[in-house]
């Protein structure tokens, strides 16, 4: 049998709203015949102000380093991301290195943002095997 393959993911989250981002980790991590690595940094440093132009800058360049070598990016659609400037910027630099983007519609939620629904490749379910069957359809 061959060597399974290892997906490289960034997984978006707002640090104020991380409960889905855990659960997520928690499902692929329990994921029959799937290798990952996290390429996520799901706390924030309280030194670091994301409101600030000097925090905003450190990091977009930590975003941008993190994107880079991942084979896709899932973003997790809940509303609060119609709402974020982080979110967009993700979106932007995943864009610009032309990584896949898997858009994850969290249980019961029937909108999602358009800004996601413009970006992904595929909107799946909150079901593990969706999720691993978009990764590999769509991974680089």
């Amino acid at each position: 049998m061959p060597a399974l393959k290892t997906y490289d993911l960034l997984i978006s989250h707002a640090w104020k709203y991380n409960d889905e981002y855990h659960r997520l980790v928690s499902m692929l991590n329990t994921a029959s015949l799937f290798h990952w690595r996290n390429y996520s940094v799901p706390k924030h440093d309280p030194k670091i102000d994301p409101d600030s132009y000097a925090g905003r800058k450190i990091l977009l360049a930590g975003l941008t380093n993190q994107i880079k070598p991942v084979n896709c990016f899932l973003i997790l659609s809940g509303m609060y991301t119609h709402y974020s400037y982080w979110i967009n910027r993700e979106i932007e630099i995943a864009q610009k290195y032309r990584k896949p983007i898997i858009g994850i519609r969290p249980r019961g939620q029937l909108i999602i943002p358009k800004v996601i629904q413009e970006a992904a490749l595929e909107i799946t379910g909150w079901n593990t095997d969706s999720i691993v069957s978009a990764i590999r359809r769509n991974s680089i």
